[in-house]
C-alpha cells in the first residue's frame, strides 16, 4: 500500500539465521528446506508478505516462489504456490532483536538445525529464535537527520542501512552514523546500533536503551524518544524510490521547470527544479512521466519516452516517434526525425554517490588475494561513483580506480581513472559498458570481466544500490539481476521535482516513510 499516494510499499527481503548462525535455505530439489547455509545467497533469500485481511499474519516466500508452511504435526514444507492456512505465521519479537515464528493455525513455534526443522515447540526457546539480515541495505542531514519532506530529493536524502552483529545502523552519504541522541558521528558504536522490529507490517528501530527512533520537535529531528513501545510516530514504511538525474542540453544549460509548466534548457545551476526522476513501469516495461502534478493512475501515452544510449550522451524519443531537440531559445520540442547535436543531452545521475552491485550469481566484491573483482560473493563491497562528462569513474575504498586490463579483467588498482558508462536497461537493472565498448560480465567462475559485445542477457545485468528513506530518510538498498534479455535502448520516464512524483526506476530505491507525516 502506498502511504503518500505516489510510491508502492515494498515487500521485505531478508535471510533468517538460526542459533547456530546458519541460514534458512530453500532447495530446488523437492522444494525442501534446511538450516545449513553459511552465508546469504540466492537460496537463503526470503520475502515477507502480509496477509491483506490481518496485518499481524505473514507469509514467507522462497526464491523459488513457494511458501513456507507447517502441518498439525509440525512437519515443514515449502511447496505451496499460493499461501494457505498452513502458511500463516505470526512474528513474536524478542528483546535481543531476534524473532520467533509461530504457526497461527497450530500455535506452535518454528525452529531446528540442519535438515531437522519442525514447527512443534510449545514455548519459545534457544532453538526457536532466529535473527534476520535484511537484503536491502530522505533524510536531510547536516549535523542531524531531519524528517521534514514528503519525498527524498537529491543526494543529501541518502542513508545506508548497515547490518552488523544482528543490529542495524543508519549511515549518511557522507559516511556518518546516526546516534540515538540525534547526532551524526564518524564512528559506529553501541549508541548507533538499532534493533529492527516489525509491527503490523511496519518497521521500528529500537536503540540500546530500549527506546525507539521517531521524529522529534518542529524540525522532525530523528532521535530516540521516550517511548518504550512503538506507537504511530515510531513506525516506518518501506516504499519504492527512483534514480534522479540532471540533463544538460547542447547549449550547455540545464533543463529546468523553474519557469512553470513548460520545460526549457535555460539554467546555469543545478537545483531541485533541474532534477528529474527516471521511472520504468514494471509490468509493461513502458515508461511514464508526470510534470508538475501528482499522479497515481495509469500513465498516458504522451508521457512515455525511449532513451537511447549514445556514448557520453543520451537521446530521448517521445511517443510520437520524434526526438526531443533543444531550440535556440532553450525550449524543448519533440520534432526531430534524426539525432544531431541539438538532440543529445548529458545525463548526470545525482542521487547514487555509492555503488553496490549484484549479478546473477552474487555480489561484486574484491578478490581476497588479487587486484581483481569477484561477482559471486555473498558479501558486498561499497564503491564510490564519480561523474565525469557523461561517464563514471568507480573508486574502491583504498582510493584506487577500476580499470580494464588487456585480457578483459576488471582490476581495482588503477592510479588513473577509467571511463565506464551506466545503461539502465530495465527496472532495477543496469549494464556497465567500458570505454572499449565491452560490457561487464560476472560468470559462475566468479570473475568480473569486460567481454560482452554486444550486450547479452543475464551476465551483463547487474544491480545497483538505491536509496531508502525514513519518511524522507533514505537508506541504501540493493536490487537484483534479471535473466531476461536486455537492449541498449531503454524506456524511461522523467519526473520533475516540483510537487511531482511518480513511479518506476532503473535503479530502485526505497523510502522508509514516517507514519506521522502520512
Amino acid at each position: 500500500m502506498s502511504t503518500n499516494g505516489i510510491n508502492k510499499a515494498l515487500k521485505l527481503q531478508f535471510g533468517l539465521i538460526n542459533y547456530e548462525n546458519r541460514y534458512l535455505t530453500a532447495e530446488a530439489f523437492g522444494f525442501k528446506v534446511n538450516a545449513s547455509g553459511n552465508s546469504m545467497k540466492k537460496k537463503q533469500i526470503w520475502t515477507l508478505e502480509q496477509d491483506e485481511q490481518d496485518g499481524q499474519v505473514v507469509f514467507l516466500r522462497s526464491h523459488l516462489g513457494r511458501y513456507l508452511g507447517s502441518d498439525k504435526d509440525g512437519k515443514i514444507s515449502c511447496g505451496a504456490e499460493k499461501p494457505d492456512a498452513d502458511c500463516r505465521f505470526l512474528i513474536v519479537p524478542q528483546s535481543d532483536g531476534r524473532w520467533a515464528l509461530q504457526s497461527e493455525s497450530f500455535q506452535r513455534y518454528f525452529g531446528g538445525s540442519a535438515d531437522y526443522l519442525s514447527c512443534f515447540a510449545q514455548v519459545i526457546g534457544q532453538f526457536t529464535q532466529c535473527g534476520t539480515q535484511t537484503l536491502r541495505p530522505s533524510v536531510r542531514h547536516r549535523w542531524e537527520i531531519s524528517v521534514d519532506s514528503n519525498i527524498p530529493w537529491g543526494v543529501d536524502s541518502l542513508v545506508t542501512l548497515v547490518y552488523a552483529d544482528g543490529k542495524y545502523s543508519l549511515k549518511t552519504c557522507d559516511s556518518r552514523f546516526l546516534s540515538n541522541d540525534g547526532k551524526l558521528v564518524k564512528e559506529s558504536s553501541n549508541s548507533t546500533s538499532f534493533t529492527l522490529e516489525l509491527k503490523s507490517g511496519k518497521l521500528a528501530f529500537k536503540d540500546c536503551d530500549g527506546k525507539y527512533l521517531s521524529p522529534v520537535g518542529p524540525t522532525g529531528t530523528l532521535k530516540s524518544g521516550r517511548c518504550s513501545k512503538p506507537g504511530k510516530d515510531e513506525l516506518f514504511d518501506l516504499e519504492e524510490s527512483h534514480p534522479q538525474v540532471v540533463f544538460e542540453a547542447a547549449n550547455k544549460r540545464f533543463v529546468s521547470v523553474k519557469q512553470g509548466v513548460s520545460i526549457s534548457a535555460n539554467q546555469d545551476v543545478e537545483t531541485d527544479m533541474e532534477t528529474f526522476q527516471m521511472e520504468i513501469d514494471k509490468q509493461s516495461k513502458r515508461p511514464y512521466s508526470v510534470l508538475m502534478v501528482a499522479h497515481t493512475g495509469p500513465c498516458e501515452v504522451n508521457t512515455m519516452f525511449d532513451i537511447e544510449w549514445r556514448g557520453q550522451r543520451v537521446a530521448l524519443k517521445a511517443s510520437n516517434g520524434k526526438y526531443i531537440c533543444t531550440k535556440k531559445n532553450g525550449q524543448l520540442s519533440a520534432v526531430s526525425d534524426s539525432v544531431g547535436d541539438d538532440e543529445l543531452f548529458l545525463m548526470k545521475l545525482i542521487n547514487r554517490p555509492i555503488l553496490i552491485l549484484r549479478g546473477e550469481n552474487g555480489f561484486v566484491c574484491h578478490h581476497k588475494n588479487s587486484n581483481t573483482l569477484d561477482a559471486n560473493r555473498s558479501v558486498y563491497d561499497i564503491f564510490s561513483l564519480i561523474f565525469n562528462n557523461g561517464a563514471y569513474h568507480i573508486k574502491s575504498f583504498d582510493g584506487k580506480y577500476w580499470n580494464v586490463s588487456s585480457n578483459g579483467l576488471v582490476c581495482t588498482d588503477g592510479e588513473k581513472s577509467e571511463d565506464f558508462f551506466l545503461e539502465f536497461v530495465e527496472h532495477g537493472r543496469v549494464a556497465i559498458k567500458c570505454s572499449n565498448g565491452k560490457y561487464l560480465r560476472g560468470d559462475q567462475g566468479g570473475t568480473l570481466m569486460a567481454l560482452l559485445s554486444p550486450l547479452l542477457p543475464n551476465h551483463a545485468n547487474l544491480t545497483v544500490t538505491s536509496s531508502c528513506s525514513i519518511n524522507s530518510l533514505p537508506t541504501e538498498l540493493l536490487c537484483y539481476g534479471d535473466p531476461s534479455p536486455c537492449s541498449c535502448t531503454s524506456i524511461v520516464a522523467i519526473q520533475a521535482a516540483q510537487t511531482v512524483f511518480v513511479n518506476v526506476n532503473p535503479i530502485p530505491t526505497i523510502y522508509l516513510n514516517c507514519q506521522r507525516c502520512h
